[in-house]
């Protein structure tokens, strides 16, 4: 009886099928160009609107009613595009789930809830270590380390952040409670950035980011619910939610989605940086509020770290234990014949 010469199959999700990570480095390794640029600051501009129309939101609506409101109109404008309704496989649900809780559910309602104990000054900084938190998850996730500028420029940055917060810190309200929920968000928020690589390096943004909102959508729309009865009818602050909602949920977060697609988590999370300067700029602007000497140094570190982690990403560094198993010698397997040995030696 002779052994049947036909490969073997493998079912998806066997042993011996390839697994898929959880996250991927970029499919752009060149420093920024003109598109990269233009979507980290459309990025920026977009979420660091987002807080004035928050504050107006909750001027009249429970934090769970503001959280549920920019979910489902982001869901909404989301889903009027034909491109978002494309087919994904199966096996990536898991993975779009857990992007849609750790990226929006969870931290739509820490955000809000964490405000009622700490001013947005002290969240708005500590917001800022999400490209920190980004970049640990990656060397967890990807087992390799970035360059060192690139290093270099993720301190820089969040150097400047503290320093654009700094005058705002001095007798700012907070609490334990408040400062730990923002935290938990920013680790959350790392945690996303470094899931959605290669979700969106397989479908594109719009297919991963409509589901993921939906699965949001499940999470916070009970505290929405449960918000109602303490909120009252305003409109500046039901207007506040259409921007939110459309620009500040739905298309900024599908440009930075195609932002970490193409650049890698780390690099991508540098947008981060220049939400609080967006913020202060629109505040002198809009409000009439004056820029503090820090703020202008700090805008000035902000943007020497993104110049600096914005450079090129190759090489990167593997982890030391990596190093010492891609230095092993490879042993020897049954299943492999053994090399013929020279009759004449």
């Amino acid at each position: 009886m002779t052994a049947s010469t036909e490969p073997r199959r493998i079912r998806p999700g066997k042993s011996g099928a390839p697994r898929r990570r959880y996250t991927s480095a970029g499919t752009r390794t060149e420093a920024f160009g003109p598109s990269e640029w233009g979507l980290l600051a459309v990025v920026a501009c977009l979420w660091g609107s987002s807080f004035l129309f928050i504050d107006i939101g909750l001027q009249a609506f429970d934090p769970g009613v503001v959280g549920a409101a920019r979910l489902l109109l982001g869901a909404a404008a989301l889903a009027l595009v034909p491109r978002a309704r494309r087919a994904v496989a199966r096996e990536d649900y898991p993975r779009i789930a857990a992007l849609g809780l750790v990226w929006m559910g969870a931290p739509m309602l820490l955000f809000p809830y964490a405000q009622q104990w700490i001013d947005s000054s002290v969240a708005g900084m500590l917001n800022g270590a999400v490209p920190l938190a980004t970049a640990a998850w990656s060397v967890l996730l990807l087992r390799r380390i970035p360059r060192r500028v690139q290093l270099l420029g993720l301190l820089v940055g969040f150097v400047g952040i503290v320093a654009i917060s700094w005058p705002e810190l001095a007798g700012s309200r907070a609490t334990a409670i408040g400062a730990g929920l923002v935290v938990l968000a920013v680790v959350l928020y790392g945690l996303a950035a470094n899931l959605a690589v290669p979700l969106q390096q397989r479908y594109g943004a719009l297919p991963v980011l409509l589901r993921a909102q939906l699965v949001a959508l499940v999470v916070v729309v009970p505290f929405g619910v449960a918000g109602l009865p303490r909120s009252t009818w305003s409109w500046p602050s039901a207007l506040a939610m259409l921007p939110l909602g459309v620009l500040g949920t739905g298309l900024a977060f599908v440009l930075m989605t195609t932002l970490v697609g193409r650049v890698g988590a780390p690099r991508g999370a540098v947008a981060i940086y220049f939400v609080p300067v967006v913020a202060i700029a629109l505040g002198a602007l809009v409000l009439d509020e004056r820029i503090t000497l820090a703020a202008i140094i700090g805008t000035v570190l902000v943007l020497v770290g993104a110049v600096l982690a914005s450079r090129r990403e190759t090489p990167i560094m593997p982890l030391a234990g990596d190093r010492a198993a891609s230095a092993a010698p490879r042993r020897w397997s049954p299943r492999r014949p053994r090399p013929a040995r020279d009759p004449g030696g």
